[in-house]
């Protein structure tokens, strides 16, 4: 009786062995994994190409869930030198990734927008004519700058027309799929 025993707890700890350890704080992968997006730099200079050039547009390129719960998006943005810019806040958790692609600018963030205004009755975005206190910087092709969700942020001048693409993370599932 010992004996087996001993046998079913050394076979227990043989196949405990064999099973990859699930350290403390770690999160088990989704079933079933998550399927990689492809974004071509083909795709996103063609897309850029086509919009609008009288106007700042921001458009999404493609958007995807993750995880079941968690959304990413990438978008295309045309900003043209010659359209003023405001201010912008979004009340929302979702972290914006500016990649810069043509153009130069000088982006401010954070601080305090000068009088802000909700862009219409039930946006998540404020609007405002400016930023006092904010964190200046010139940005150009192959810069990155991460902008937190709630964080204002507002191009005070541009050298020349803009091309970028904003990767937006979405934690609370906002963003239509694409």
């Amino acid at each position: 009786m010992i004996r087996k025993i001993f046998v079913i707890t050394g076979l227990t700890l043989v196949l405990l062995a064999c099973e990859k350890p699930l350290l403390p704080g770690q999160i088990l992968a989704p079933d079933p994994l998550p399927v990689a997006t492809d974004v071509t730099a083909t795709e996103i200079k063609r897309f850029i190409e086509a919009l609008p050039r009288d106007a700042v547009t921001d458009s999404a390129i493609r958007v995807v869930e993750v995880t079941g719960d968690y959304r990413i998006g990438v978008y295309g943005v045309y900003r043209p030198k010659d359209k003023a810019s405001e201010s912008n806040l979004h009340q929302v958790n979702t972290t914006e990734i500016y990649y810069m692609l043509a153009g130069s600018g000088t982006l401010v963030t954070g601080g305090e927008m000068i009088s802000p205004k909700r862009a219409s009755p039930a946006s998540i975005t404020l609007k405002g004519a400016g930023i006092k206190g904010g964190v200046s910087r010139r940005v150009g092709p192959g810069d990155v700058v991460i902008i937190p969700g709630y964080t204002p942020h507002w191009w005070s001048e541009l050298t020349d027309d803009l091309s970028y693409i904003i990767f937006r993370t979405d934690p609370d599932n906002r963003i239509e799929l694409q």
